[in-house]
């Protein structure tokens, strides 16, 4: 079994909030990502997909079309934007790293036809990340 890993960069605002918390304790749990306005991160996403590599063309999955998946699926509903608002795969659900990664194995995940997804990694600004394995 082989694994490669395409990464990709984008910028958004999120804001932290659980409209179930007082603002007391949403101040307390998500500090600066509670801004009423936004806070915004460089993000970068690292997908990883497992499999053999194909006798004919030496690829477990094309780089290549991997990007281009991860720019159609994923880089063009969020790169600069705000995540609680403008896309709507998110919507209603507190966008920390941990949800975006579930929500971005959720859109890429069908689309892999080449080996199998194994692995999405989102990376705030701040070097914190969270990991999905599916």
């Amino acid at each position: 079994m082989v694994y490669v890993t395409r990464k990709a960069h984008f910028s958004a605002a999120h804001r932290l909030f659980n409209p179930a918390f007082t603002d007391e304790q949403n101040e307390a749990i998500f500090d600066k990502c509670n801004n009423l306005h936004g806070h915004g991160h460089n993000y970068t996403i690292e997908v990883t997909v497992a499999g053999n590599p194909d006798p004919q063309t030496g690829y477990v999955i094309d780089l290549k079309k991997l990007s281009e998946l991860i720019e159609e699926v994923i880089l063009a509903k969020v790169d600069h934007k705000h995540l609680n608002f403008d896309v709507p795969e998110l919507e209603g659900i507190i966008p920390t790293a941990e949800n975006i990664a579930l929500v971005f194995w959720s859109l890429l995940e069908p689309h892999i036809t080449e080996g199998k997804l194994q692995k999405v990694r989102v990376t705030e600004s701040d070097n914190n990340f969270a990991e999905y394995f599916g």
